[in-house]
């Protein structure tokens, strides 16, 4: 089982039972609003960490990002499979640069 599949069964357990004083718990008990405020915020302290070149904070910030996401998986119900399922069809991909529509400025 990966370290994400494990996560993701220990987040499904919190929402099904959650300990009292349990993180998990709180944000389920929250509600969406909140698991995506959080995600949100998780995002901008990946942009911060990337950006400035410490990649012990950045591995610190993606991991919690990831663990805001699979509550967020969890709480919607898509399993990690679907979200693998759509990287292994995106990777079979090529040449997918997209095109950038010009604007005319003068118009």
């Amino acid at each position: 089982m990966s370290a994400l599949d494990e996560l993701y069964q220990v987040v499904a357990g919190r929402k099904k039972s959650a300990a009292e004083g349990s993180y998990t718990g709180y944000l389920f008990q929250q509600g969406l609003d909140k698991i995506l405020k959080k995600c949100a915020e998780e995002c901008g302290e990946v942009i911060i960490a990337g950006k400035n070149g410490d990649n012990q904070e950045t591995v610190l910030e993606i991991s919690d990002l990831l663990y805001h996401l699979t509550v967020l998986m969890v709480n919607q119900g898509i399993p990690w499979e679907d979200v693998e399922a759509e990287l292994h069809r995106r990777a079979q991909k090529q040449g997918n640069l997209k095109q950038f529509h010009q604007v005319d400025k003068d118009t």
